[in-house]
């Protein structure tokens, strides 16, 4: 462990915004390889591929050398479990894992985030870090953390450690205490980091999209500007730049401009073909069926991302840059684009919400703050579209062995719930459906005409809803777009998949194939 130091833990959820932990230190990477360290970054979860969770100088292990050390733990372990410690349970081990490969590859800096609340979290094993990190904080995780936003920071501030320095965001008064609290006792310097000053970027962009990432770049450069002093290297790297000036240097820059991290306020044009060049498809491809992929599953983090999604829809926000190259082939004609298509003046688009959550989260609470925000930027869901999981992990295994399931559910009753919970939030009231009708009927895809239907006029003592629909299997959904275009081409057809990080990699995995 002397090898290297602990960056931050970055904590939580931003509070009116999306979440921020993972794009804090997915910033802080990017910074610090520009300044020329070799850096090693843990985060969570994975949408498709374990080896997502562990990057190297910014890019995912090598399958190669993801087996040869996870075997090695493996094996170590296994030979020393007994009665009173058996084998960790899998983010465990996979905590343990990213610090035996962030060894054995000699990182200069390691940025680890926090998996869930902070206190007993697997990752707050080390002792010492150089600086820690919170971001906003918000209501999220109760069951596990607490019902009140100050029972929630206790959790989170149990990651700062005795005189170390320790950084935040503007939070509720709530919670600052608790924070403020927390670091006194521990004599830790806490200190509450300024959102980004876009000045400061000279020009450049922030590679990951949405105005809540200017306050997760103030946070991740205040822990990179401590990071380098406190281990020495400010000075050496930037001579006599002054750490304190509102300035950045050019290294900040280049990192902000170019961090990347997946299924978060991300577009991808899906465009039919599979065989195309990359020169060809950027100024043939019609981009008329373009997903646009958020994980949100907070209320926070569903208003960000409905604003996001409003602003980029309506051609009023760039694609965000990401570090990709300007095109990215999935093998089937789907790619991802560096900038966004001017729309046609002769093509109508109609946005569609393609949605699931996880049964410990309040739907009502996820799908109100999303047409809220959704509706007060301009922007009304045409239809809703509601998919069981598809994705099946058994075990841990690298992306290339893992076997997803077709997504065909038997029970749709989750379903269902989350689409009278639409209707409700649209019309105001309860729809009048027979309940056999919801809960008992074999689920099949609706015809493509449905797509275009027009649904203002849906009412709900309608026995059939005209504004959502559940879906048989996401496979079977994608398809069903896919053809809905191909019927229209003068349709453009914009797809918000949010409500879980791992709808949001079933959709990557199939548009992939």
């Amino acid at each position: 462990m002397n090898r290297f130091v602990i960056l931050a833990w970055i904590k939580v959820y931003l509070r009116l915004q999306k979440e921020g932990k993972g794009s804090t230190c997915t910033f802080c990477e990017a910074i610090l390889r520009e300044s020329g360290f070799r850096t090693g970054l843990f985060t969570s979860p994975h949408l498709i591929d374990v080896r997502e969770r562990f990057r190297l100088d910014g890019l995912e292990i090598s399958e190669k050398k993801f087996l040869q050390y996870f075997w090695n733990c493996w094996n170590i372990l296994k030979e020393n479990i007994t009665d009173a410690l058996p084998m960790p349970p899998l983010f465990q081990f996979l905590t343990v894992l990213a610090f035996k490969i962030f060894v054995c590859e000699q990182v200069d800096v390691a940025i680890i985030e926090v998996g869930l609340g902070g206190t007993r979290d697997s990752t707050n094993v080390i002792k010492q870090p150089v600086v820690c990190g919170i971001t906003s904080l918000g209501m999220d995780h109760l069951e596990t953390l607490g019902n009140t936003l100050g029972q929630i920071a206790l959790h989170k501030a149990g990651i700062f450690k005795p005189q170390i320095p320790a950084f935040t965001v503007p939070q509720l008064s709530e919670a600052m205490e608790v924070l403020q609290e927390r670091a006194h006792e521990l004599m830790a310097p806490l200190n509450v980091a300024a959102p980004l000053d876009c000045k400061n970027l000279k020009g450049l962009k922030l590679s990951l999209s949405g105005d809540h990432q200017l306050i997760n770049a103030g946070l991740a450069v205040s822990l990179c500007k401590c990071w380098l002093q406190r281990t020495g290297n400010w000075e050496k790297i930037f001579h006599n730049q002054d750490s304190q000036k509102s300035d950045i240097p050019e290294a900040f820059r280049r990192g902000l401009s170019t961090a990347y991290l997946s299924g978060r306020a991300e577009i991808v044009y899906d465009t039919f073909s599979k065989y195309y060049n990359s020169s060809a498809m950027e100024e043939n491809s019609s981009g008329n069926l373009i997903f646009y992929l958020d994980g949100a599953h907070s209320p926070e983090s569903m208003e960000a991302c409905a604003r996001w999604f409003s602003s980029v829809a309506k051609g009023n926000g760039k694609v965000s840059p990401s570090s990709l190259s300007s095109l990215r082939n999935f093998g089937n004609g789907c790619a991802r684009h560096k900038k966004d298509k001017v729309e046609q003046s002769n093509v109508i688009s109609k946005q569609i919400l393609l949605f699931n959550c996880m049964e410990v989260r309040d739907p009502e609470v996820l799908l109100t703050h999303l047409v809220n925000a959704c509706t007060s930027s301009g922007t009304h869901f045409s239809k809703a579209l509601f998919v069981p999981n598809m994705s099946k992990y058994n075990k841990v295994t690298s992306g290339t062995s893992i076997t997803a399931s077709d997504g065909t559910s038997s029970d749709f009753s989750w379903q269902f719930s989350l689409q009278r919970i639409w209707e409700k939030v649209i019309h105001g009231t309860d729809p009048v459906v027979v309940k056999s009708t919801m809960m008992n009927c074999t689920v099949s895809l609706p015809p493509l005409e449905f797509l275009y239907e027009d649904a203002f006029h849906c009412s709900t003592a309608d026995q059939r809803l005209a504004c959502s629909a559940v879906m048989p299997s996401l496979p079977q959904t994608i398809k069903w777009l896919r053809d809905c275009v191909k019927e229209k081409p003068s349709v453009r057809v914009q797809v918000l998949v949010t409500g879980s990080l791992h709808l949001v990699g079933d959709v990557l995995k199939l548009l992939r194939r």
